[in-house]
């Protein structure tokens, strides 16, 4: 394990603690909160196509953004898990169609539309654990969204990155290794940080 790996590992460990001290109170508010400041981010209120996910667990809650995306008919795309960890992609048709996956997650239940289909998103909502000043993102480890955004580089697109977090989880700094990409900003429940020119 690289010094990197490990300092991750830690990181990680006391996040997803932190996380799990929070309130069901807070999580809603937070939700609330998290869907009003994205609402307000250009880069989702004017994309097309916006590529997310649903929140499960203590994770900074979507749910409401994705049905405010929805409902301004803003095409949202979410992610199904492939067995090598990759992802399809379906589009979001409404809570009621979301049915529950492995590793707790919910997915869509609509036609798959292929691992590259994210390549035709305006914004990628990405999960995440913390981001720091540079706009590095630590993820949960699975490597899932580094292989998105690697296929989102071969392909030449340059959507916006954009990471919802607990306004705790923007920290000093993240441990980066050399397939860690920066995202474009990070919404918080106290609002919006944008990062790079």
């Amino acid at each position: 394990m690289t010094p990197e790996m490990s300092e991750k590992t830690v990181l990680r460990s006391r996040l997803l603690a932190a996380r799990a001290a929070l309130s069901t109170k807070f999580l809603g508010q937070a939700a609330e909160s998290l869907a009003r400041h994205g609402l307000e981010l250009a880069e989702l209120a004017e994309a097309s196509t916006v590529a997310a996910y649903v929140s499960v667990g203590r994770e900074p809650g979507t749910r409401a953004l994705l049905d405010a995306l929805h409902a301004r008919g803003v095409r949202v795309l979410l992610p199904v898990l492939l067995p090598d960890n990759d992802l399809d992609w379906a589009a979001y048709e409404g809570p009621e169609r979301l049915a529950k996956a492995g590793r707790g997650l919910l997915e869509p239940t609509g036609p798959r539309l292929g691992p590259e289909a994210v390549c035709a998103a305006d914004a990628v909502l990405l999960p995440g654990l913390a981001v720091d000043a540079r706009g590095m993102r630590l993820g949960r480890g699975g490597g899932s969204y580094d292989r998105v955004l690697a296929r989102l580089t071969r392909a030449g697109t340059d959507p916006a990155l954009v990471v919802l977090l607990y306004a705790d989880e923007v920290v000093a700094r993240v441990p980066e290794e050399p397939h860690d990409h920066p995202v474009h900003a990070v919404v918080t429940p106290a609002g919006v940080t944008r990062f790079g020119s």
